[in-house]
């Protein structure tokens, strides 16, 4: 198959419908950062994290923006920008392993009329004529997690998720517990491979969870009183993805195979007879397919597919039309992240009528306080929904939704609820503008304090210190994995120990919180003797290691995890590696923090305010007295950054130390260390697994360094004598 140097027929005309205008602004450069930085958060809370936080529907349209914003100004690509690279990520729980070729993403038509203009630009590409017309193969589009399996002699010997589109996650011994994927392939499958091709076969396709499964597994979880699953491609995610294979063995999971990474070898040249070669093989392959060779042909493929979506046991989210000819595919090539040969046609997301009980008021750590829509429960699209978030009081007056009224909602991507707005049909219009506007308290509904709304800013917020809305998230935070990385304290126990009084502000995890206490607090459950279930003294132990663990975490762990507003993990490193300490940055001033590089006037008025309130200075007096850290380890002082002006870029698998660590130490001697590699790279450093990263290295003759010349660069050697 062609890759993305191939030539395109279509020239530099995408294959996607072209991006909407750029928005008016002053500072597209900063607009265009902004949104990398949205859609990263967002694209890794979906695929490393399997929380979407994000719909995605408005996943889509800020990456339009992006697309405008870029086509408007090309000198603001960015190798590292969304627009340029496959959605995903490659957890460093697993071992990479590099994809035989390239898994692109597919582009999205989002209703018939973006379908039917990709089918003329791609039937005048290739010269389709009426007697002559271009064949398409349209197939269900399943929500599940991408896999490759590679087959060497016949043999199953790898299977890796997707990842990143080049670099997987090994997870062979997991997709090994899966009924339906063949050991080894049949031989009538093994006749029609070259000699020379049965060396490596890498197939594709999706693991997904039958609804009937993910029902199981979800009443299973709330009997043991565990979080259940969002839905079936959360389900399916989290289970390919455990260390132990005896919990995926346990999951249910499924396969459809849909694809090849070379189709060179195979005696098939189309995708057609292709799928047919995929059952000889053994693969399970969804029969719900067929071959088009027109649009009105496509449009009835894709409506029959949603008239029947919900008679399916699996979740699908769309259809892809896929150019059926191998030769053609070929010819077409790709554009940066997907293929021009195919395309994704979008359901519309399911909708159902419900009535909206209540709008409350919810307090997050940062003291935002958003509304939340509560409504008799619904079952949309595989789950039983009875609440949205609302976000904000702009989107409930421009929604217009009033207790009361019945309300249509649906899930946004099929993953999020969301309220679509009233039914104003008949007499319930009147009934509607009969009730009262909703509007946001003018105290917080958690400790009563005064709720202000900053000028130029949507949210709402509880300025309070005290709020015991904002403690919970707040500590939650400071236990999340790049804050101070406590490992076993989700969310509920944390909750418990907030609602049991064991906990209030940060600090009590190291002067107040011991190994007793926390054996003995109530998870809120009973047995079927009705005796309450307590933590016990196994889990408390471990979790009080990494509580005991965490005071080494350093001065920038501890500035992100305090939550001080505008300050992020990179902000809290920039301004950590600077000051060194915080007994320094107390004595910086507004100026002094604005100076850092990546700081600003914001961000510094906003450490000074939260240093000069007597109950956070409070707060890291006991962190400075329970002996956590406030120093940042090796943070170079003014004239000692002998790594000042470079750039390093890590990639691969490191043995010494992780990439955060190695990271932290670049840093903290004055290194910027980037995601990506560009010819501004000064030096990339490579482990085993080295993917396209190093390969753009070399492509670029950017020096590469092993992880033995790393830690010589750390301890003070010169970079350019060991590159």
């Amino acid at each position: 198959m062609a890759d993305d140097t191939q030539l395109s027929l279509f020239g530099d005309e995408p294959a996607a419908p072209e991006p909407t205008p750029a928005p008016a602004g002053p500072d597209p450069a900063a607009r265009a950062l902004e949104l990398r930085g949205i859609l990263d958060h967002a694209a890794y809370q979906y695929y490393a994290l399997d929380k979407p936080e994000m719909t995605d529907a408005e996943f889509d349209r800020l990456l339009q923006e992006l697309l405008a914003i870029e086509a408007a100004h090309p000198e603001l690509v960015t190798p590292d920008s969304y627009t340029q690279r496959v959605g995903g990520y490659v957890s460093e729980a697993f071992e990479p392993v590099t994809h035989a070729s390239r898994m692109y993403s597919m582009d999205d038509a989002m209703n018939l009329d973006e379908l039917d203009e990709w089918l003329a630009r791609t039937d005048e590409a290739l010269g389709a004529s009426a007697a002559s017309p271009v064949a398409y193969t349209c197939e269900l589009k399943i929500d599940g997690l991408g896999v490759a399996l590679t087959y060497r002699d016949g043999l199953l010997v790898r299977a890796a998720t997707r990842g990143d589109g080049t670099t997987g996650e090994n997870v062979t011994d997991n997709v090994r517990t899966i009924g339906d994927v063949p050991r080894t392939l049949t031989q009538a499958g093994l006749a029609r491979i070259t000699p020379e091709g049965r060396a490596s076969v890498e197939v594709r396709g999706e693991v997904y969870m039958p609804k009937h499964s993910f029902v199981r597994l979800n009443e299973d979880a709330d009997a043991a009183g565990r979080d259940p699953f969002a839905n079936p491609r959360n389900a399916a995610a989290g289970s390919l993805r455990q260390k132990d294979p005896r919990v995926t063995a346990h999951r249910d999971l499924e396969t459809f195979i849909y694809s090849v990474a070379d189709a060179a070898p195979l005696s098939v040249t189309t995708q057609w007879a292709f799928l047919h070669w995929l059952g000889e093989c053994g693969f399970h392959v969804n029969d719900h397919a067929a071959r088009c060779t027109s649009a009105a042909e496509v449009h009835d493929f894709c409506a029959r597919a949603l008239e029947h979506r919900a008679d399916l046991d699996y979740d699908i989210d769309g259809v892809v039309v896929k150019v059926d000819s191998f030769a053609q595919q070929e010819a077409l090539g790709f554009t940066a992240r997907a293929p021009r040969w195919a395309i994704a046609f979008k359901f519309p997301p399911e909708e159902k009528r419900t009535v909206l009980r209540e709008i409350r008021v919810q307090v997050g750590r940062t003291g935002v306080l958003t509304p939340v829509a509560e409504f008799d429960p619904v079952p949309v699209a595989g789950s039983v929904i009875a609440r949205a978030t609302l976000h904000n009081i702009d989107e409930v007056r421009r929604k217009d939704v009033r207790v009361g009224d019945t309300i249509l909602v649906h899930k946004a991507g099929d993953v999020i609820p969301e309220v679509v707005g009233p039914v104003l049909e008949g007499d319930m219009a009147a009934a509607h503008e009969a009730r009262p506007l909703w509007d946001m308290p003018e105290r917080c509904p958690s400790c009563g304090s005064p709720v202000v709304r900053e000028e130029g800013e949507v949210a709402f917020r509880c300025v309070s210190i005290d709020c015991p809305a904002q403690a919970v998230e707040r500590l939650i935070h400071w236990a999340s994995r790049k804050a101070m990385d406590i490992d076993g304290l989700g969310d509920e126990l944390v909750g418990r120990m907030v609602e049991q009084g064991v906990l209030t502000d940060v600090a009590d995890f190291y002067d107040k919180l011991d190994e007793e206490t926390l054996a003995n607090l109530w998870t809120g459950r009973t047995n079927v003797a009705g005796e309450r279930i307590v933590v016990g003294e196994t889990i408390a132990r471990k979790v009080m290691d990494q509580v005991r663990a965490s005071r080494e975490r350093g001065l920038s762990r501890v500035l992100f995890g305090l939550g001080i507003r505008h300050v992020g993990e990179s902000v809290a490193r920039q301004i950590a590696g600077h000051f060194g300490s915080l007994e320094k940055l107390v004595q910086a001033t507004a100026e002094d923090i604005a100076a850092v590089e990546g700081v600003g006037p914001k961000i510094a008025a906003s450490v000074v305010a939260f240093l000069s309130v007597p109950e956070n200075v409070a707060v890291l007096e006991r962190l400075r007295q329970a002996r956590v850290s406030l120093e940042e380890a090796g943070a170079a002082q003014a004239g000692e950054q002998p790594l000042a002006g470079l750039t390093f870029v890590l990639t691969g698998t490191l043995e010494t130390r992780t990439r955060d660590e190695a990271g932290a130490a670049l840093r903290a001697l004055g290194a910027k260390v980037s995601g990506s590699v560009s010819k501004k790279t000064s030096y990339v450093v490579a482990g085993p697994g080295a993917g396209s990263k190093l390969t753009k290295a070399e492509s670029l003759g950017v020096p590469v360094l092993d992880e033995a010349a790393l830690e010589q660069v750390l301890a003070g050697a010169d970079p350019a004598q060991l590159a």
